[in-house]
């Protein structure tokens, strides 16, 4: 029970709503709260009958002023409050009066409607934790155990009863508990192996701590199966061979000319492509050959298969002949646990094209003439023959005659690939479609790099049909996206001074390439000896392969240097 003192004390308090009577009901004690609430001044209401001030109030029938009541709603007005009642008592214990509690039912709505709001807020982090698909664990600041969602349940085979307040190591297996070291260092941890559950489940566990308002709450562990990271593996092991043996994009409406050079090698594969006719595909690097193949098997009856490309200048012998035909376990050191199947037993009842089918040695020569024969594979280090449905399209542009009395190429093999040869006539050979080759490439840079570049100029147009392209399609693709890129943004038009500058146009080579005439097209430029170096040797391979109408082979020979170092220099340069 109060003394009056103490409730006159409380009464000066702004956050207490206070009213106070006497044995003759008049009000003694009010605070300005409750004064607000009522919608008077205090002095108004001080000296006052209670029954002056609220009429319909049950407060002043409290008669032997011993009665005590809490929380009862009463309505003042109209406005509706929750009232606690006492008595109170002067300093020798005398009851001399009663004080009322008051707090309008507005706050107890507005604290109602936050509890609720908080209520809706556990509900929903709650669903969302337990719909989630990965294992989660939330310990307390002491390493209890507090929560656990379904996906938990489901990898270690524990449910709530046995987690939650018990220490985090209920769930352990083997290893550490996690949750006790990022308590103890407050960093989180990645990437843990351990074993949990009964059933010893291999998992991993990232840990990281729960701070609220810059205090360590507890601790969340999400647990990750191991068995799904290895399905996943396999899945991006699928992945990397479906980009490999990347299905036939092109049809013969993506390839560009009018010329009738370029038509009548596209009638022709037409021709070819509903046949089941080995395709030999004949042309300057950069001439679209890969593009020929990709139209050839779309068009045939083939076309939902697999298409596979193999880069024949790319790959060792050794290497090659194993991802051609495949192995069986324990054909050499290294091989895979089980063997591997080859690419062409992959492209079973689909096609395979062999690209830079000039750069394969003898040996592999051999077997791929028992494919073309024999319509059958043998896996390195197997003797057992495997029966096969593919087409074969294969691609050079190495002069084979020439490699025929050289004996580098067997001729019966020369027989079995050139059934139906297509060749694909070079750049400089159908200047023509240079315009219509420009506009697409022009679409496909917009696109690519966010460009609006609607055409080349007249002036820059004309250099290009002057030049002598010795790196053909491709080589014009990489001369006008560089020339977009040095495009300032906002302009339109591709000028002659974007372009960059082409080397040897139009000028017939002697048999060797001569440092005084590669000089004598380089000018000291800002970029000084490197830039000079650069130049002078992208010059030498520009020289060396027009000189050998593109053929890598005799180019690398001509400037003694290994195919694969001469591809390395050709991909350095952009010109590949």
């Amino acid at each position: 029970m109060y003394m009056r003192h103490e409730l006159e004390r409380i009464a000066e308090e702004k956050n207490h709503a206070i009213l106070g009577i006497n044995l003759l009901n008049e009000i003694v004690i009010c605070s300005p709260l409750a004064a607000q609430l009522l919608e008077l001044s205090v002095e108004e209401i001080l000296g006052k009958d209670i029954w002056q001030i609220i009429p319909d109030d049950s407060f002043a029938n409290i008669h032997d002023y011993k009665t005590i009541e809490f929380n009862t709603i009463s309505r003042i007005g109209t406005k509706t409050f929750i009232v606690s009642r006492i008595p109170y008592q002067d300093e020798q214990g005398r009851v001399i009066g009663a004080a009322a509690f008051l707090q309008h039912m507005g706050e107890f709505d507005k604290l109602r409607a936050e509890v609720d709001t908080l209520q809706e807020v556990r509900i929903m982090l709650s669903a969302i934790i337990d719909s989630t698909q990965d294992a989660i664990s939330v310990v307390d600041e002491k390493g209890l155990g507090l929560l656990i969602n379904p996906a938990y349940t489901q990898l270690t085979g524990l449910t709530a009863n046995d987690v939650i307040g018990k220490s985090p190591t209920v769930d352990i297996a083997e290893g550490e508990s996690m949750h006790i070291q990022v308590l103890k260092t407050r960093h989180p941890v990645k990437g843990v192996f351990m074993k949990v559950g009964p059933k010893r489940k291999e998992v991993i566990v990232n840990v990281a701590p729960i701070n609220v308002c810059g205090h360590l709450r507890g601790t969340v562990g999400v647990l990750h199966d191991i068995s799904e990271i290895h399905k996943l593996s396999e899945e991006l092991e699928r992945a990397k061979r479906l980009i490999r043996h990347l299905e036939a994009r092109y049809t013969f409406s993506d390839i560009i000319g009018e010329s009738d050079a370029i038509k009548a090698a596209i009638e022709q594969a037409g021709r070819a492509a509903v046949t089941p006719a080995t395709v030999l595909l004949r042309g300057e690097s950069g001439t679209g050959k890969e593009l020929f193949a990709h139209a050839i098997h779309r068009l045939s009856e083939r076309q939902k298969g697999q298409f596979i490309r193999v880069n024949c200048a790319a790959l060792a012998e050794n290497l090659l002949e194993s991802e051609l035909f495949g192995y069986v376990e324990g054909a050499f050191t290294g091989a895979k646990r089980g063997g591997k199947a080859g690419l062409f037993e992959e492209a079973n009842g689909g096609t395979i094209f062999l690209d830079e089918i000039g750069e394969i040695s003898l040996n592999l020569q051999a077997k791929l003439l028992r494919v073309l024969q024999e319509r059958e594979i043998v896996k390195v280090g197997d003797n057992r023959s495997l029966k096969i449905d593919v087409r074969v399209i294969t691609a050079t542009n190495a002069n084979l005659e020439e490699e025929l009395r050289a004996g580098r190429f067997r001729e019966d093999l020369y027989y079995r690939l050139n059934v139906i040869p297509i060749i694909i006539p070079p750049l400089r050979q159908r200047t023509d479609d240079i315009p219509l080759l420009v506009h697409h490439l022009i679409g496909s840079f917009n696109q690519d790099y966010g460009r609006c570049v609607e055409r080349v100029s007249d002036e820059a147009l004309q250099v290009l049909m002057e030049y002598h392209w010795p790196g053909n399609v491709r080589e014009l693709e990489n001369i006008l996206g560089r020339a977009i890129i040095n495009m300032r943004i906002g302009e339109t038009v591709v000028e002659l001074q974007h372009l960059p500058v082409l080397d040897f146009p139009n000028v017939n080579y002697s048999e060797t390439v001569h440092i005084s005439s590669v000089h004598s097209s380089l000018t000291m430029e800002e970029g000084g000896f490197e830039e000079l170096q650069r130049k002078w040797e992208r010059a030498i391979l520009l020289a060396t392969l027009q000189r050998n109408g593109g053929n890598k082979t005799k180019s690398a020979q001509d400037l003694k240097m290994s195919i694969r170092n001469f591809y390395y220099k050709l991909e350095r340069h952009a010109l590949i």
